[in-house]
């Protein structure tokens, strides 16, 4: 680690440092209700008490099995259709109008749909995460795959490879820069339609705990469920992109 980042992450962690102190001290202040407004050392309390119970670790774990299904079902959906559509200069050009309809279809609009057709279930909750979190993976492996140097394409046809081995040994390692951005940021899409289908259909999960403690008036287990989403997510987040790192390595090395 270079001392320009070893600054840059000191300067993070204190800019994070000032904002918990603000808050300490509105609360404090008591310039907003405590019944609205814990401090953050309350906020810690209420999370060591909870992990300490045992009633967090279970809340935890179900809002990581929701995302993690929903995730890896928008990851295989998402990489195969994108890989046949990216592949197929004709699927790209009458495909398109379809994608283009179905992209900026808000999520929220599809819940009422798969509440009427699952009903308040997990396979429900599965649905939206997996039609969700299928966008930017889909849309960037159509990317990847139409990105490809057409000279490639050349050598596979002189060579008559087979469709799926130009995919597997030709377009998918030099689309997969694309397809693992795409699957990092639809990481954080799958943990927040998490916590919304928890909330909505009262699924085990941090959500569901969340809007428990607010209908309570329990501020502090609120706002310690908050915090280990936040957690969640960016723990979530280094996971995907160290594994991104040691996935792309190969290329990093022929530079």
């Amino acid at each position: 680690m270079n001392r320009a980042t070893l600054l840059w992450r000191v300067a993070s962690f204190a800019v994070a440092a000032g904002f918990v102190a603000l808050w300490q001290l509105i609360a404090n202040l008591r310039l907003v209700s405590p019944v609205f407004l814990p401090g953050p050392d309350r906020a810690w309390a209420a999370l060591v008490r909870g992990f300490s119970s045992g009633d967090l670790w279970s809340k935890l774990a179900g809002t990581l099995e929701h995302m993690a299904y929903g995730w890896l079902a928008a990851s295989i959906a998402g990489i195969a259709i994108g890989a046949i559509i990216g592949s197929s200069r004709a699927m790209r050009t009458y495909v398109a109008p379809s994608l283009e309809f179905l992209r900026p279809l808000p999520v929220s609009a599809i819940i009422p749909v798969a509440i009427a057709m699952l009903g308040l279930t997990q396979a429900m909750a599965l649905f939206v995460i997996a039609f969700g979190a299928i966008w930017p993976i889909m849309l960037a492996t159509i990317h990847g795959f139409a990105a490809v140097e057409p000279r490639l394409y050349e050598v596979a046809r002189s060579l008559q490879m087979s469709r799926l081995a130009v995919i597997f040994k030709i377009a998918l390692p030099s689309a997969s820069p694309d397809i693992l951005a795409g699957m990092r940021l639809s990481l954080t899409v799958a943990l927040i339609l998490s916590v919304v289908c928890e909330i909505l259909a009262g699924l085990d999960g941090l959500g569901h705990w969340v809007l428990l403690s607010a209908r309570a008036f329990r501020s502090a287990d609120l706002f310690a469920g908050v915090i280990l989403l936040g957690l969640t997510g960016y723990m979530t987040s280094v996971a995907m992109s160290l594994a991104e790192h040691r996935l792309l390595a190969w290329q990093a090395a022929q530079r």
